[in-house]
């Protein structure tokens, strides 16, 4: 029987900021802990939990084997990945994280460790209230809560990579003169958190650096500790366990933390969250050509309102999964591991914008298949 809480870690932050990196870099760097993931990325489907997926309690082999896939709820369960596809924690706290850590309290003594990620536009306060339940304050409680910054983007003003757009978009509309700006959206993940990791530091010039640094040391207490980190920080087991070890028991002084959020219900506003407004879309291809796909979806990129673009690709001949990320014109790739012996070659996106059109993305993307190449 187990006598202590399951420690809880809540990661935080924007779309492109590294959240998925970090969770990743824990699932395969630290070693003997049964860590279940709840992963809550805005689109159709979550593609940041297929790339965490064969890394969740315990890394066997057979969890690999499943595929890019969601799958089903039992499928989830048994890899430790729990999804909460569309939306946004905060505003689904009772209907599905609830769910969710009710399974995780039944399955409490496999469980060593529970990372949290959020959606890019989710705040964490929401949901560390949640652990103040009965029901999960028995069984669970919250280690730290972990926003993690794009360096360059706030050392710009621009507080997340390449989503200028999207905050004179808000302005411009009337309808969303209560949403909140990219600013207060970081001013209010800043005031939850137990720890601030600043990303893409090897970026950073030192007047920048000292730029992000005042932002953020004006947001957060002096105990909050900020830390600059690079891609180091993926491969340092030592930090990354020390990462999961914080003990902060953030659930205790959750209610006393003051945010835009809550000031705008305060005085009434409409709860109209900005991401609200973004489209989001499926495309799923077959075996593609590499360049080919880079091409279209780098001219897509340019002519459509596209903000974040996620996924992954099949290339012939290669025995290893691409994964493709991009944010604003920024394209990146890389291979992430093997393919299933029997798992589908199958190329998928996730892509979030604005008055997003999927017949007429599906058909561009269509053309970089080697089938329709040939």
């Amino acid at each position: 029987m187990r006598l202590n809480k399951i420690p809880a870690t809540v990661v935080t932050g924007f779309l492109g900021s590294g959240k998925t990196t970090l969770l990743a870099s824990i699932l395969r760097q630290v070693s003997g802990k049964r860590i279940a993931v709840i992963v809550n990325e805005f689109g159709e489907q979550d593609i940041d939990s297929s790339l965490l997926r064969s890394c969740a309690l315990g890394c066997e082999e057979e969890q690999a084997q499943q595929g890019a896939n969601s799958g089903s709820d039992e499928q989830s369960a048994d890899s430790g990945i729990y999804e909460l596809a569309n939306g946004c924690i905060c505003c689904t706290v009772e209907e599905e994280f609830l769910p969710v850590m009710q399974k995780l309290v039944a399955r409490r003594d496999d469980i060593d460790h529970i990372l949290i990620e959020t959606s890019g536009l989710a705040l964490p306060k929401p949901l560390v209230q949640a652990f103040n339940w009965p029901e999960i304050r028995q069984h669970c409680t919250v280690d730290a809560i972990i926003t993690v910054v794009d360096g360059p983007a706030v050392a710009a003003g621009r507080y997340a990579s390449d989503v200028d757009k999207v905050e004179a978009q808000r302005q411009a509309d009337e309808n969303l003169d209560h949403d909140p700006s990219l600013r207060e959206l970081l001013d209010d993940q800043l005031s939850a958190a137990d720890l601030v990791l600043v990303s893409k530091t090897d970026l950073l010039g030192a007047e920048e650096k000292e730029r992000v640094e005042a932002l953020v040391r004006a947001r957060v207490p002096a105990a909050v500790k900020t830390l600059f980190v690079d891609q180091s920080l993926t491969t340092d087991t030592a930090q990354l366990e020390a990462l999961m070890g914080i003990g902060a028991a953030s659930e205790e002084g959750i209610d006393h933390i003051d945010n835009h959020h809550d000031r705008h219900h305060a005085v009434g506003a409409h709860h109209d969250h900005a991401h609200d407004h973004f489209d989001s879309c499926v495309i799923r291809l077959g075996e593609v050509d590499g360049a080919a796909l880079a091409d279209k979806l780098q001219q897509l990129l340019k002519r459509h309102e596209i903000y974040r673009a996620k996924g992954f690709a099949a290339l012939p001949g290669k025995p290893m999964r691409q994964v493709i990320q991009a944010v604003g014109e920024r394209l990146e790739g890389y291979f992430d591991r093997l393919w299933g012996q029997d798992e589908p070659r199958l190329t998928q996106l996730v892509i979030i914008g604005k008055e997003l059109n999927r017949d007429e993305l599906q058909a561009v993307l269509s053309s970089a298949e080697t089938a329709a190449a040939d």
